[in-house]
């Protein structure tokens, strides 16, 4: 439960929110996967494999790593007191310190352990064995395949473009899926701060989740923007007002290619009802709000802009609704998603509220 909302699918929300997901390289593979209604952890493993394995191709990821040794010939600096105090001279050796590249990292350790995770859940068969077979190409490469602390370590991984950029999108993906298992709620070891607790954080991830998974479904009638901003339509204005005025930002822009609907979409992650008096109503603002944002982007020369129609959408609270009124030819929408529900049904309650 966040406040009174209860949310089941945590990682849905975060996986369609996530730039990986959006730009997931096998376009077409993400699309076929939605179209299968994949579970959401063999979307993980769909994205992750097909990561690894352009990895994989191009080569795996090393470090420099300072290491102290003995040997039989100079290499780096000589350890001059080490050789001395152990005798290394007469054994026809000399302690060496030196760096030297190496693919046992952090970073690479975090890729199996998601890979070894994934391939035991997944309920493909063919992701499994893909899963398993990243994992001993790995290993045959030298990276560990034990016991990872996915909480301490990956602060470990560094970002920059000298340390291995070209993994990111790998890394990204291994991240989500040891989030997707070390984040529960379920009894365990450990003590651990649950994710997107806060409302103001949770409201921002309701918003970016449902704008990512109408990008990803609607391509091909639909386009889809985000935090588009309003100009307000004005005549004249007293010197200093330019200045105080905010924008209007809107959360969603659904335009659908052909030119024949534009919708805006404003999410609210809080209940639809609020009590007034004695009574159950919409939350008024709200409705100033969008009503604000489809009247005043009327435009003669625009003739979408006068039939537009808004929804605003918010998390279920018990009770499921989808109302609707018309009001000066703008059809505005009152509807809720039941986050609590399983992955399958949040999807085709979402595609329900988009015209075909």
């Amino acid at each position: 439960m966040v406040g009174k909302i209860p949310v089941r699918n945590l990682w849905l929300l975060l996986l369609y929110a996530s730039n990986l997901y959006n730009e997931f390289v096998g376009t077409n593979k993400k699309r076929q996967a939605e179209e299968e209604n994949l579970e959401i952890h063999d979307l993980i493993a769909e994205i992750l494999t097909t990561e690894v394995e352009i990895c994989l191709r191009r080569r795996l990821t090393h470090e420099l790593n300072r290491r102290e040794a003995d040997l039989t010939h100079v290499r780096g600096r000589i350890n001059h007191m080490r050789t001395e105090c152990r005798r290394l001279l007469q054994q026809g050796r000399v302690a060496c310190s030196f760096d030297e590249f190496i693919v046992d990292v952090p970073r690479n350790r975090l890729v199996v352990a998601a890979l070894d995770m994934l391939g035991s859940i997944v309920s493909r068969e063919d992701l499994g064995q893909r899963c398993r077979a990243d994992v001993a190409a790995f290993a045959r490469h030298g990276v560990s395949t034990g016991l990872f602390d996915a909480r301490r370590q990956t602060s470990m991984i560094p970002t920059d473009a000298r340390n291995g950029l070209d993994d990111a999108r790998m890394i990204a993906a291994a991240q989500l899926a040891l989030k997707f298992k070390i984040f529960s709620e379920d009894l365990g070891d450990l003590d651990m701060i649950i994710p997107y607790r806060n409302r103001e954080k949770f409201w921002k991830l309701f918003e970016q989740a449902i704008a990512g998974f109408y990008r990803t479904r609607l391509f091909k009638k639909w386009r889809v923007c985000t935090g588009t901003y309003y100009e307000w339509q004005i005549e004249s204005q007293s010197p200093n007002m330019e200045k105080i005025l905010p924008k209007m930002k809107t959360d969603m822009v659904l335009e659908k290619l052909d030119g024949s609907h534009r919708i805006i979409i404003d999410t609210k992650f809080t209940e639809i009802i609020t009590p007034w008096k004695d009574q159950a109503r919409l939350n008024s603002s709200h409705i100033y709000q969008l009503y604000s944002y489809l009247r005043s982007q009327e435009h003669d020369n625009d003739v979408l802009s006068r039939t537009s129609t808004g929804i605003l959408l918010y998390p279920s609270v018990g009770i499921d609704y989808d109302e609707w009124a018309t009001i000066q030819k703008h059809k505005i929408r009152f509807a809720t998603v039941d986050l609590a529900a399983d992955s399958t049904s949040i999807r085709e309650r979402l595609l329900d509220l988009i015209p075909s």
